[in-house]
């Protein structure tokens, strides 16, 4: 793997009390790849975090928005800025703490063993969910079990953020097509991948709940979602 050639997209709003941390611990576990913070002109100070780790670190970057307008949108411009770069693995995970860094190199070597893109699973043998309630773990499962029943998919956790994806897969599924915003990006996005013959692999992970900070998740989201879960179900074009 070419030191040149991998990148962690991680979007950010008001994520002060993590970043740093997370950022360190992805430079520390896979030295050789790139960090890219795109930050949607937090109010707490997130962005100007960023610019000093960057400051002190070459290969942590940031891409500053002006507004808060979705995570897929923050991902969207993230995955792109990645691509003008010429990298070849690009990988999405959260701000908060969730996703375990140590777990990175799983997700890379699913690449290196021929896959397009891989989805840290949560709900597979080996995954894990810490620390939620019965009640989270219960609308994450009916979510993606409606989910993969409209769009008939064999994949097992499709509403996961952190995946890891070659530059061909990105660019076979032309990002500027994306219509998800918010957390229903993650459904889109492995719709598109399978819609579009790519090998998606699934890896199982640790997902632990945040321990700072304020979840994005709303009413609102979780009504986009399912909208577009059910006319992507029922009307395929949707994925064209």
């Amino acid at each position: 793997m070419a030191s040149a050639q991998t990148i962690v997209v991680v979007p950010t709003y008001n994520e002060i009390d993590s970043l740093e941390t997370l950022v360190t611990a992805v430079r520390s576990t896979v030295p050789e790849a790139h960090v890219l913070v795109v930050d949607d002109n937090s109010p707490d100070g997130t962005g100007a975090l960023a610019d000093r780790l960057a400051e002190s670190d070459p290969l942590v970057h940031v891409l500053h928005r002006t507004a808060k307008n979705g995570l897929g949108r923050a991902y969207v411009a993230g995955f792109t800025w990645a691509l003008e770069r010429d990298f070849e693995r690009i990988v999405e995970m959260d701000a908060d703490g969730s996703h375990q860094p140590s777990e990175l190199p799983l997700l890379l070597a699913a690449l290196d063993d021929g896959a397009d893109a891989a989805i840290g699973t949560r709900w597979m043998p080996g995954g894990t969910v810490h620390d939620w309630p019965w009640h989270r773990r219960l609308i994450s499962r009916l979510g993606t079990g409606y989910a993969r029943m409209m769009l008939r998919s064999r994949l097992r956790d499709l509403t996961s953020g952190y995946r890891a994806f070659t530059r061909r897969a990105l660019e076979s599924i032309e990002l500027d097509h994306v219509q998800g915003t918010g957390y229903v990006f993650q459904i889109e996005m492995a719709a598109r991948l399978t819609s579009h013959g790519m090998h998606v692999a699934e890896v199982p992970i640790t997902f632990v709940e945040r321990r700072a900070g304020a979840s994005k998740m709303s009413s609102a989201i979780v009504l986009e979602a399912m909208g577009w879960v059910t006319k992507a179900g029922f009307s395929p074009r949707t994925l064209a």
